[in-house]
């Protein structure tokens, strides 16, 4: 079964070439991330993934919302996924309780600004069910994610998290682990081939830090839907710059397309 490539407002991301990349913005500020926003913008990627636990003024949702507008035109047509990563899975702290970020996530949903949203598939039922309802209400797609920096987990659970995602409603599933061995890298991309060709919805996965940074270039031959790479700044170890990214999977496409 062909891997499933991530659908936005109608039409396949990146045309449906695997993996689409996509550049993290991580600026405190809303005049630094509009800066950053165009600077990424101008290298080619196919999504910016903005990381709001990154933003000062997190708290103010009229100041996030002023963001994403100007955000949207800075980003000159390319999609934007909004993500408010959890510390305990590798974000920043933040002045939220869960209860302030889902009202927050409500508010950018409803915004219409942002193209795709990421939520841990480890927060309470309740909240992921939460979200999954706004984004389902305002038709934009839901990337529930599972980031582990401190290990690999064994294959089972690998397998286990890639369905987790899709049982509790995702429109994508995302796993991002630290390998402490090329063998870890080895399962892990394994069990990408595995999920995206038994599960319904695209995945994604990495393995971070250099030993995994292989996997952000070949993941695509193994099914996943999305690498990520260095735009201005990086949001996770081992994250490559855009430009070396590029090409590396233009040799592997031309390799891997007879």
């Amino acid at each position: 079964m062909p891997a499933k490539t991530i659908i936005l407002r109608g039409h396949p991301l990146a045309g449906g070439l695997l993996p689409a990349v996509c550049a993290p913005l991580v600026a405190a500020t809303m005049p630094a991330l509009l800066a950053e926003a165009a600077a990424v913008a101008a290298s080619g990627p196919d999504l910016l993934e903005w990381r709001v636990d990154f933003f000062q003024s997190i708290a103010d949702t009229g100041s996030v919302l002023a963001a994403a507008a100007g955000l949207r035109e800075a980003a000159a047509g390319i999609p934007i996924l909004f993500t408010r990563r959890a510390r305990r899975e590798g974000g920043q702290a933040i002045p939220l309780d869960e209860a302030q970020v889902l009202a927050l996530y409500e508010q950018v949903l409803a915004s219409g600004l942002v193209d795709l949203v990421d939520y841990e598939m480890q927060n309470a039922p309740a909240d992921v069910a939460r979200v999954r309802s706004l984004a389902r209400a305002k038709g934009i797609p839901l990337v529930l994610s599972f980031h582990d920096f401190e290990r690999t987990p064994p294959t089972e659970e690998l397998a286990s998290r890639f369905a987790q995602a899709q049982r509790l409603g995702a429109d994508v599933a995302k796993l991002a682990v630290m390998p402490a061995s090329m063998e870890d890298v080895h399962r892990l991309l394994g069990a990408t081939l595995q999920a995206s060709g038994s599960l319904d919805i695209p995945v994604v996965s990495m393995a971070m830090g250099g030993l995994g940074a292989v996997s952000r270039l070949c993941g695509g031959v193994f099914g996943s839907a999305l690498t990520f790479a260095v735009g201005a700044s990086a949001s996770a170890p081992g994250q490559i710059p855009i430009g070396d990214v590029r090409a590396a999977l233009a040799v592997l496409q031309r390799a891997t397309s007879g």
